[in-house]
């Protein structure tokens, strides 16, 4: 795209308006040339927008960039509306204090304990898919209902809700799509929804995530308080399976739409984790960098100075290409060997469901690769729909046949 910015001011962000996974090609010029440059978001205060993944790392792990400093602060966003990020606005020690009560629930083990119960699910949806004979829409038949059962028996939530919850977490992950009012009464659904569930976990005691968070409420020793509970629990549900129901449908796009890479996959199935992580560092899934860290003191970073109190953002696409940490980084390469990409974050914020998330993704893989090797767009690609006005790039349909 053409730099339209004019000397001494900020850049106007995101530089455009997402375009199905591709990346905006400014920001490969900016980690070459500007590593750290001044953006102006359409609401809240101006930023700096590190593109590099050194730069990048060093915002999400130093903690003199500070989450909790947004509070009380024009945040740069995206969104016309400011929300209480709960956890996310948080540093440590409140962070760590929350984060700990959830912690064991997404350990390596405890993830794995899921994977047999995971390929179940994805093997009865695929039934299904296959039974009703093609085409089908993969979002709808595959892609979302995996993750959400698998995150309901995790939580303890009921599958039969979902169309209640799916519809109120867009509210999350909403930029324009929603407006303002709708947001506020979809949060303030998720919320009451969560406490009604919480309430009924101290009627009946269950061996869930939601039980546990409540015996941690009321038994614990981690002054865990109704509120943190209630938007803990809700945030859960709705971040273990918005993005990876987006996820599960861009990497089944993006192995359609490379043939190669995707009959590799399927002579070497063995390649299914390594695939997941480059699909992770390849796909820029959120649509523009979000969430600033807040400077406690003045610093340098990527050649310029952050002042005490700036807010910086990170576009971690764009750092999960910067060349000189990936060979060939804008290449797909399911074979790439050690691959250290922070699709799901880095420092204190690292996603504490990556674990879920990566077994999921290799389930839903290894199933398709599986029960469906003939699996091929329905449609031309050009014929797909992408959603608009979210924090992720995603699909709203994708018509498969086989």
């Amino acid at each position: 795209m053409t730099d339209t910015r004019q000397p001494g001011t900020a850049r106007p962000y995101p530089f455009s308006d997402p375009d199905r996974l591709n990346l905006d090609p400014l920001y490969a010029r900016l980690r070459r040339q500007e590593p750290v440059t001044r953006v102006r978001l359409p609401f809240g205060e101006e930023a700096w927008l590190a593109t590099r993944y050194a730069d990048v790392r060093t915002v999400l792990g130093d903690p003199r960039f500070s989450r909790a400093a947004s509070v009380g602060r024009d945040e740069p966003r995206t969104t016309p509306y400011q929300i209480d990020s709960g956890i996310l606005a948080m540093d440590p020690p409140d962070h760590s204090r929350l984060r700990r009560l959830v912690a064991k629930a997404f350990t390596a083990r405890r993830v794995e304990l899921l994977r047999p119960d995971t390929t179940e699910i994805a093997d009865e949806l695929v039934d299904a898919m296959l039974a009703a004979g093609p085409p089908a829409d993969l979002v709808e038949a595959f892609s979302t209902p995996l993750p959400v059962r698998v995150i309901c028996r995790l939580l303890g939530v009921p599958v039969a809700d979902q169309g209640l919850f799916r519809t109120w977490s867009e509210a999350i992950v909403s930029t324009t799509s929603l407006p303002p009012e709708r947001v506020v009464e979809y949060l303030a659904n998720l919320h009451a929804y969560m406490a009604g569930l919480v309430a009924e976990r101290r009627r009946e005691p269950a061996d869930d995530l939601i039980g546990a968070l409540v015996r941690a409420r009321d038994t614990g020793d981690d002054r865990l308080s109704e509120q943190e509970m209630v938007e803990l629990a809700a945030g859960l549900l709705a971040a273990g399976h918005e993005t990876t129901v987006t996820q599960i449908s861009n990497f089944v796009y993006v192995l359609l739409t490379n043939p190669e890479q995707l009959a590799l996959l399927r002579a070497r199935p063995e390649l299914v984790p390594a695939a997941v992580e480059e699909l992770l560092r390849y796909v820029p899934l959120g649509a523009a960098a979000a969430f600033a860290r807040y400077a406690t003191e003045d610093l340098a970073l990527g050649g310029v100075r952050i002042r005490a109190g700036d807010p910086v953002i990170c576009a971690l696409p764009s750092a999960n290409r910067d060349g000189e940490v990936f060979e060939d980084p804008d290449a797909l390469d399911i074979t790439r060997g050690a691959n250290p990409h922070i699709g799901f974050g880095h420092g204190v914020h690292h996603c504490i469901g990556a674990q879920l998330a990566r077994m999921e993704l290799q389930v839903a893989l290894r199933t398709l690769l599986h029960r469906a090797p003939a699996l091929a767009l329905a449609v031309d690609e050009k014929e797909l729909e992408w959603k608009s006005g979210l924090l992720v790039r995603g699909l709203r349909a994708l018509p498969v046949t086989w």
